[in-house]
This record gives C-alpha cells, sequence and structure tokens, in this order.
C-alpha cells in the first residue's frame, strides 16, 4: 500500500527528497552531528521539511549547522504517460 501512495504522490508533483542536517549538542558543542530525514516533499518550497525544520527548532535542543537538500525528480506528472500496450514477461 505504501508504494501505492508513493506513485501518486510522484504523479502530483511531488519527489523523493532526502536531507542531511549537521547539528551541535549544547552538552558537545564540538561534535558535529548528523540526521538524515527522507520523505515525499514539494519542491522548491518543501513545505514538509520546512513543518520539520520548525518542530526540531521548537523541540529538540540542538543547534543547526547546516542543510542539504537533494531531490529525486525522475518521475512526475511531466514524464508519466499512459499506454496502450501492455507487455507480460514471463
Amino acid at each position: 500500500m505504501a508504494a501505492d501512495q508513493d506513485f501518486r504522490l510522484q504523479l502530483l508533483g511531488y519527489s523523493l527528497t532526502t536531507v542531511e542536517i549537521a547539528y551541535y549538542l549544547p552538552d558537545h558543542p564540538s561534535l558535529l552531528q548528523l540526521f538524515v530525514w527522507q520523505q515525499y516533499d514539494e519542491a522548491p518550497e518543501y513545505p514538509g521539511l520546512r513543518r520539520f525544520l520548525d518542530t526540531w527548532r521548537r523541540d529538540i535542543e540542538a543547534v543547526l549547522h547546516s542543510v542539504t537538500i537533494a531531490n529525486d525528480r525522475n518521475m512526475g506528472p511531466r514524464t508519466w504517460r499512459p499506454t496502450d500496450a501492455v507487455r507480460c514477461i514471463q
């Protein structure tokens, strides 16, 4: 079922977004730590990422150092085309 939802999101223009968040904890300010977040989101505004970062700033005692975004735009409403052909591979 999750694959169906992912496909629907891609057809609506969402793309897989992977984010690397570098941060410091107050107890260890000299240690840079990494967190990876991945979700289907809408580029270039990234409303899901913005909500996640707002929650991070509000609820987590960590200082953000940097946020790096990678986005997969391999499939979307522009590239998906219906076809009349059906292929069966056995």
